[in-house]
């Protein structure tokens, strides 16, 4: 009878959502598919911004995450009206625009994103302690050895960097980290529905903001001028970026621990180098290099403690408790 009770526990434990079982490979690949995804994104922004408003750029962007795709997709409703418009609200406006904003104020792209990915490190402090998700130790040593590899990453990194712009960029990580909260706790069924909705909210916002920075120029602007680049520009990160990559994150983040999905994001700043080598033959010292190996050994540390191996190392013949998640 124990033993019967011992392998229910463990089958329980693997089942509830956000329990702290292995994650699967092929939701691994596509969690490293989407980082890498991302971290191109930051050479598309660059060619956008080549011809748009860096503002308009971004209300471009959640304006067709939105349409025509609202038509077609039922409004979610396992989630409140005011945590999906709040979701929309924080990613469109508090992440992306602040960003934005940050560049404008010279932070560089790169250095941008690099700073941004502070946010798994918020996002995982975050859910232990507000949804007493449990970290594991070689779970703390990978982050804090991606977050060692990280810094090295943004002291050896060319570019400007201002003050103000590191602070408003730390402000757009925790405002992602904000999002992976809101999805963790209302676990939408249908994803992707829940990204275009919530889009639906994003986009007025940041055509309104747009147009107080701006006035009218970029609208005028856009309708005389806009090139095929541009247009590729907001496509990509509209339905590459935006509906299919946070699609894919967001249901990693609701299926998942935090400790287990937000380290991967350390992955962007690695992919955001090597497609600026790619497409703009940027060139990185080896002080960089070293901070990548880093991250990237922190990132396996991370993917790895969860194994099954390492519980059993850990405590053999313990029954595992139920789980709080």
């Amino acid at each position: 009878m124990a033993a019967r009770r011992v392998r229910r526990l463990r089958l329980r434990r693997r089942r509830v959502p956000g329990g702290t079982e292995r994650m699967r490979w092929p939701h691994l690949f596509l969690g490293v598919l989407v980082t890498v995804i991302w971290g191109s994104n930051f050479s598309v922004i660059e060619v956008g911004l080549r011809d748009l408003d860096p503002f308009l750029l971004t209300g471009l962007r959640f304006t067709l995450t939105a349409f025509p795709l609202v038509f077609v997709l039922r409004q979610p409703r396992d989630v409140p009206l005011m945590a999906l418009a709040g979701y929309g609200v924080v990613f469109g406006a508090g992440l992306w625009w602040v960003v934005n904003l940050a560049m404008a104020k010279g932070m560089s792209p790169g250095m941008s994103s690099l700073v941004l990915q502070f946010s798994a490190f918020f996002t995982v402090l975050a859910s232990a302690i507000f949804l007493r998700e449990r970290m594991k130790v070689a779970q703390v040593v990978g982050m804090l050895l991606a977050g060692s590899g990280l810094c090295v990453v943004i002291t050896n990194t060319p570019g400007t960097a201002t003050t103000t712009g590191v602070a408003l960029v730390l402000l757009a990580a925790c405002a992602w980290t904000v999002c992976n909260l809101i999805v963790k706790r209302y676990r939408p069924a249908d994803m992707m529905a829940f990204v275009v909705w919530s889009s639906l909210f994003s986009a007025p916002v940041l055509l309104g903001l747009a147009f107080v920075d701006r006035g009218s120029a970029p609208f005028v602007h856009l309708v005389r001028d806009v090139s095929w680049t541009a247009v590729g520009s907001v496509l990509f990160q509209a339905y590459v970026t935006t509906v299919f990559g946070y699609m894919v994150w967001n249901n990693l983040m609701k299926t998942y621990p935090a400790a287990m999905v937000a380290p991967l994001s350390l992955i962007v700043p690695i992919s955001g180098m090597a497609t600026s080598y790619l497409a703009f033959d940027e060139r990185f010292s080896a002080g960089v290099w070293l901070g990548v190996l880093v991250m990237l050994l922190g990132i396996g540390v991370f993917v790895c403690a969860p194994c099954v191996r390492w519980q059993r190392m850990a405590g053999r013949g313990a029954v595992p408790p139920p789980s709080s998640g």
